[in-house]
């Protein structure tokens, strides 16, 4: 992957006065820009060969600036202002007065080579010429062009008028000036530039379109199911969309295209697009555009989802499970107390064991604590706090789980401990009884494996705060029966959790995609090629994501972050799947996080 620096945009030369743009390529991205800029006051010219799509791009400006004034953003003259700086062409020859044309014409690179070589003999000597691909390479385009000084990247996310990041590209041919000028008008249009250099995907898609391939391989496995693999990462992750429905909204032949595209600069095969992108691409099924993608639409461009073949049985169809009633909860630490009170407020009766009775009572105090917060902040009543303590018995001992109906494991994440656990439950619980495992990195066979009743042992992954987390995965082994993996589901449900199922591999859903994800970003910067502010801000406001990547590894802890890269890469052997040697560094130093003082970056000692 390219090293190239990027340039600091604070220190840039004067920069030009760019009022009059001139927007070529009136698709949904094209018409979103020129929607942008009118309202910011800059004159407009819209290019398009189709004469449809220049009046479609006229009608969705109006359309956009109507409910504007609707909603008290813009005022009637404000509207009538904006509508007449907005014009529209189908002749290249209409950007000759242009102070900047960005082009936003289809990923083909012979076409927006067509499309430079055509502005270079219309526009201005001092015309800024942008592209707007996130696939192809910047610099390639300008050493094509007469004046590649002049010739940047400028990167906006769809929906363009929504979207704060614009991601500002510069090629080892830049000229300052340009750069400092384009970056000036991305600010003045209201939005968060970021520089980056010329590589495929720049950085949020860059780290976008690796997750999304992984996702699609993860499905064409068949290990979880489209809807299972989505919500996962919204439920988990916090995402706006899961990453199936994200393809098929970005187009899933545009994401085939970067991803080659990037493939071709990497060689990480993390990037080598995902069969099922082609064969999808390949028959027409590109996402919400056509109708029909990862998931069904009730029509072409539309995001109603409809059923089809693959969507999911209902709940009547599922398998019968068992009856649970009483709930023994092992462990005494922050998950085994979120998962204790999970239970106790849906009304189950709780078992809650450590290894003595003071570390149980400790536990079951905390969950007060927890509780009494609720009861402050008007999510529940006294009343039902405490019903819920209640419910919940301490015990120094796991024999006090000889009659629960399912019995769930919260201790060290370390096979060894797990398993010696599993083969006391095995003792002291009654037949029938569900056995489960919160691990999150282990294998769960092998804790089944310890006892003589594998066929009831499952894995239940609660996400931390367990009782704030509404996801949970359910890991069902090659030996567990249908009746318990049914039962826990079940049980998952009246606790008011989503259950999504998968295969008992490393990482389940979400951390075998989010794990990897981090990992890139992380050698985003070991290459120098963006900074840790920078790529945060990229994923936050460009992707939509709660927290940037190191903002994250900062919080989950970077010891913790490294044992389950290592866990995949030990699982997949795929060399893109190597955790990083900064990572490596930074914990072999100690700096593990926020819970050191210091991680990727620093934080006041508490």
């Amino acid at each position: 992957m390219g090293t190239q620096s990027t340039p600091d945009l604070s220190t840039q030369a004067p920069s030009l006065s760019l009022s009059t743009v001139a927007v070529i390529g009136l698709g949904t991205m094209g018409t979103g820009i020129a929607e942008v800029l009118t309202r910011a006051g800059r004159e407009v010219i819209g290019i398009d060969t189709d004469e449809a799509a220049a009046r479609h791009a006229v009608s969705a400006l109006e359309s956009a600036t109507a409910r504007a004034v609707q909603r008290e953003r813009l005022t009637e003259r404000e509207r009538q202002d904006a509508l007449a700086r907005f014009r529209t062409f189908t002749d290249l020859q209409a950007a000759a007065d242009a102070d900047l044309v960005i082009e936003v014409v289809p990923e083909d690179y012979e076409l927006k080579r067509q499309v430079f070589a055509e502005l270079d003999a219309v526009v201005r000597p001092d015309t800024i010429l942008a592209t707007g691909t996130n696939a192809l390479s910047v610099t390639r385009l300008a050493a094509d062009s007469q004046r590649p000084e002049r010739v940047l990247g400028v990167h906006f996310f769809n929906p363009a008028p929504a979207m704060k990041l614009v991601e500002v590209v510069s090629s080892v041919l830049t000229a300052p000036t340009a750069v400092a000028a384009v970056t000036e008008l991305a600010r003045d249009l209201g939005k968060d530039p970021i520089a980056v250099g010329d590589r495929p995907g720049f950085v949020a898609d860059g780290l976008l379109f690796g997750y999304l391939n992984q996702a699609a391989a993860m499905y064409e496995s068949k290990y979880a199911t489209r809807e299972d693999i989505d919500a996962a990462m919204r439920l988990g992750c916090g995402l706006p969309m899961g990453p199936l429905a994200l393809l098929d909204l970005i187009g899933v032949d545009t994401a085939r295209t970067v991803l080659e595209a990037m493939y071709t600069e990497s060689q990480d095969r993390l990037h080598a697009p995902a069969p099922i992108l082609g064969q999808l691409a390949e028959a027409g099924l590109t996402g919400r555009k056509a109708g029909r993608g990862f998931y069904t639409y009730e029509a072409p461009g539309s995001a109603t989802v409809v059923p089809d073949a693959e969507s999911p049985a209902s709940a009547d169809e599922l398998a019968a499970g068992r009856t649970v009633t009483g709930v023994g909860v092992a462990g005494s630490g922050t998950m085994a107390s979120g998962i204790a009170e999970v239970f106790a407020k849906a009304g189950y009766k709780v078992v809650l064991a450590a290894r003595s009775l003071e570390k149980a009572e400790k536990a079951k105090a905390r969950i007060g604590k927890s509780l009494g917060r609720s009861v402050d902040k008007g999510r529940m009543s006294a009343e039902t706090r405490d019903a819920a303590l209640a419910a919940i018995t301490p015990a120094g001992s796991l024999d006090a789980f000889a009659d629960v109906d399912l019995a769930v494991e919260a201790v060290a994440e370390d096979l060894a401990v797990k398993q010696e656990l599993f083969r006391t439950l095995d003792k002291v619980c009654k037949p029938g009884a569900v056995l489960a495992t919160t691990t999150s990195s282990l294998p769960v066979v092998a804790c089944a494996r310890a006892t003589s009743r594998p066929q009831d042992v499952i894995g239940m992954h609660f996400f931390n705060p367990a009782p704030a987390m509404k996801l949970v995965e359910v890991v069902r082994t090659v030996l567990t029966a249908d009746d318990v993996h049914a039962t826990v589901r079940s049980v998952c449900t009246k606790v008011r959790k989503h259950p999504v199922d998968c295969g008992d591999r490393a990482g389940f859903i979400v951390n075998a995609l989010l794990f990897p994800y981090l990992n890139n970003a992380i050698k985003m910067v070991e290459e120098h090629y963006a900074t840790l502010d920078d790529i945060d801000a990229a994923m936050k406001l460009g992707g939509g994501y709660p927290m940037g990547p190191f903002e994250l590894l900062d919080v989950v802890g970077l010891d913790v972050s490294l044992a389950i890269e290592k866990v995949l890469h030990a699982e997949f052997r795929d060399p893109g799947l190597a955790p990083s040697p900064l990572l490596e560094h930074l914990v072999a130093a100690g700096c593990l996080g926020r819970k050191t003082g210091r991680g990727f970056r620093e934080y006041a000692r508490r």
